[in-house]
């Protein structure tokens, strides 16, 4: 059996992460308590929701009532395919034809992770998150059509975060057609298959219309022996 590999697809959830308009920083305060002859660690954090690698619930462009708390498990992960998009440009929309073949080798049920190299810009706010490719109209139906398990991208969002039209537009036809959506990816490049298996895990939060989750992806067989490349 081949040795399984796994990698981490999220990016660092800190201070200095790229937002969208309106969005404030990560706030954290670390503080020490003294128990008897130990020193307790204890972490506070006040942050958006949709801060970095994030899952989207359908309540966040009201695209039905599903909060994230409700989002399943097995609904989380799967087989996913990796499409490389090749050099992408500023503002560019991605089409059903930037699929190439994966478009007909596609089975229902299955998921697709967008390869952009989007997240090279993670550090330059400017460009990250107000100049990102973003999926067209035409693919996101196409996804819903095909019934996309987990559609997951570099950028910080699906759609035009300066946009309000078309940023509801996209969202909705996605969340409202059952396509889950995992925005913020990074590390695409380092994989080396076609085909992976691909996971999004959000915390259960009650009522919550979003959640950062890990995101990994394993080439081979998962299991004790796996090793994790890169961090």
């Amino acid at each position: 059996m081949k040795q399984g590999r796994f990698y981490n697809l999220s990016v660092p959830t800190g201070p200095k992460m790229s937002l969208a308009p309106g969005r404030n920083q990560p706030w954290r305060m670390t503080t020490l308590r003294q128990e008897k002859k130990h020193t307790v660690v204890v972490d506070m954090m006040a942050m958006d929701v949709h801060t970095g690698t994030h899952m989207d619930a359908r309540t966040h462009f009201a695209a039905g009532p599903e909060t994230i708390d409700q989002h399943t498990p097995e609904r989380c992960m799967g087989s996913a395919w990796v499409v490389r998009l090749g050099e992408v440009k500023t503002k560019q929309l991605h089409e059903v034809a930037d699929l190439g073949d994966i478009a007909a080798k596609f089975q229902p049920g299955e998921s697709l992770l967008l390869h952009s190299d989007w997240s090279r810009h993670v550090e330059n706010p400017a460009l990250y998150r107000d100049q990102f490719p973003r999926i067209s109209e035409a693919l996101a139906r196409w996804c819903v059509e095909k019934r996309v398990k987990l559609l997951g991208v570099e950028p910080p969002s699906v759609a035009d975060v300066t946009n309000l039209e078309e940023l509801t537009r996209i969202h909705k036809i996605l969340l409202g057609g059952g396509v889950t959506i995992v925005e913020g990816l990074t590390n695409l490049d380092a994989l080396t298959q076609e085909k992976v298996f691909f996971g999004a895990l959000p915390l259960r939060i009650a009522g919550g219309d979003g959640c950062p989750c890990r995101a990994f992806a394993i080439e081979g067989e998962p299991g004790a022996n796996c090793i994790q490349l890169p961090l």
